[in-house]
């Protein structure tokens, strides 16, 4: 006979199990955009850095308006000629040290817009198909399957965000959606699709934004911004930044401002997920991701 203080802690066990392996998944880490420049090194290396949670590619960067997206990775490979399907081998390297591998949408410039649910839809199709778990002879990085799809909408026009969110989604609800706003609030690109409440992740540009980044060691008004983005409609919000002063025009955060004050000042919030950074090139050059990692 079990006596009932011996059965509680026969039960506490795997309820401490699941608590433990909860916590573990929901751990805070860093994000990082690879696929811009082709002096930042494999994706494969990337990944066996031991400094990212998640990697988006970057970028899908021409679609909608009746064109054929297209998918450009600057100096790494050519997808018009089937040179990136390689990279397949390298996703799935990522995946298995349980990193979680994203294609980025849009960017900083292209040639993208999305003008109405019909193109919407067409664009969702299009990504499921030849990116994740659909199927489609020209999938420009092979038959490597990505966890999601990150929305990184600077430049492209039209307000239906929220429509393709909605029907990447109808694919499959598990697939994971970030999206990555500028820090003013609330972003004129992506508000709508945040709002849907879709998004697991959400890395902020808190650079490139002078109202709210942090500048010449005030970082008041990044706090601010910060505590007005944790209570979006998301799962988890990061913190986005530069990797060096060269990255970005404005925003770079120095690595001990950020371990003694920034973070600090943050990660009290339940919806903190980490930092994300652009890019992989700066990073891999400035180490900043390996100076923080520890701190996060």
């Amino acid at each position: 006979m079990v006596s009932l203080k011996q059965g509680a802690s026969v039960f506490l066990l795997p309820l401490l199990l699941v608590f433990s392996i909860f916590e573990k998944s929901h751990a805070a880490g860093i994000a990082v955009y690879w696929g811009q420049n082709g002096g930042e090194g494999s994706l494969a290396a990337a990944c066996k850095s031991g400094n990212y949670k998640f990697i988006n590619i970057a970028f899908l960067s021409t679609f909608g308006n009746g064109k054929t997206p297209q998918l450009n990775l600057a100096g790494h490979c050519n997808p018009a000629v089937g040179t990136c399907k390689g990279i397949s081998a390298d996703i799935k390297t990522c995946q298995r040290k349980r990193i979680k591998v994203l294609l980025s949408i849009g960017g900083g410039s292209g040639s993208y817009s999305l003008n109405s649910a019909k193109e919407a839809k067409k664009l969702a199709k299009y990504i499921w198909n030849n990116f994740l778990g659909g199927s489609s002879k020209s999938r420009p990085l092979g038959n490597a399957v990505l966890d999601g799809v990150d929305f990184d909408i600077e430049a492209g026009g039209g307000q239906h965000w929220d429509e393709l969110a909605r029907a990447l989604k109808k694919f499959n609800k598990k697939l994971i959606l970030s999206a990555a706003p500028q820090c003013p609030f609330p972003d004129s690109h992506l508000s709508s699709a945040i709002n849907t409440g879709l998004f697991n992740y959400v890395w902020v540009q808190f650079y490139n934004n002078p109202p709210c980044q942090y500048r010449s060691g005030n970082t008041k008004n990044l706090v601010n911004s910060w505590k007005r983005w944790t209570k979006v409609k998301a799962s988890r919000v990061f913190l986005g930044v530069p990797a060096s002063t060269a990255a970005a025009g404005s925003g770079f955060i120095p690595v001990n401002v950020m371990k003694s004050r920034v973070l600090p000042a943050i990660k009290g919030s339940p919806k903190y997920g980490g930092v994300m950074i652009w890019d992989r090139f700066s990073d891999r050059k400035s180490g900043y991701s390996k100076a923080i990692i520890g701190s996060i």
